[in-house]
């Protein structure tokens, strides 16, 4: 009898059952998506990339949804863990960029509204405006406006300056 207290049926283990796949994470994260809820995609996008870091996916779709929501800056973040991932990667890197000069372009406005785009912030505007126009292989974006014609100077009469003959072309205008 005493050994019979030690033989027991053993306890029914629970079923266990397998993580989703990537397929099927992404799947569900698309029905949420195209059902209008972004915000339940990004959720199962951003379960997918911790469920599978070396996965670059769940990262772009995050990155393509933030970016049609206009959230730049997020966008951004999420297309740079796209290039960890895949440093080739075109979209990601398109939407760096595209991000990028949106919201350059809002601070911009906004400094320009507040009269504060001087200075060596200006200049570096600039300096990035013509690399810009560069990259795109347009020299010039908008076109100077056309030169008044010259009109002829007139002569002064009566007594001739000590300092015309200097070659400082401002002295005229003391």
């Amino acid at each position: 009898m005493t050994l019979s207290a030690c033989d027991t049926t053993p306890a029914a283990k629970p079923a266990v059952m397998a993580p989703p796949t990537m397929d099927e994470m992404m799947s569900r994260a698309a029905q949420a998506a195209s059902s209008g809820s972004n915000e339940a995609a990004l959720g199962l996008w951003q379960q997918a990339a911790v469920a599978f870091p070396a996965d670059k996916q769940p990262w772009v779709r995050m990155a393509q949804t933030r970016y049609e929501a206009g959230q730049y800056g997020e966008a951004i973040l999420n297309a740079q863990e796209v290039l960890v991932r895949d440093p080739a990667d075109k979209l990601a890197n398109s939407v760096i960029a595209i991000s990028g000069l949106r919201l350059s372009t809002r601070a911009l406005a906004d400094l320009s509204r507040q009269n504060n785009l001087s200075g060596p912030l200006r200049a570096e505007s600039q300096d990035l405006a013509k690399l810009l126009r560069e990259s795109l292989g347009e020299s010039v974006l908008v076109p100077p406006p056309e030169k008044a014609p010259a009109r002829p100077a007139r002569k002064q009469q009566g007594k001739r300056s000590a300092d015309e003959g200097s070659a400082n072309p401002f002295n005229a205008l003391k």
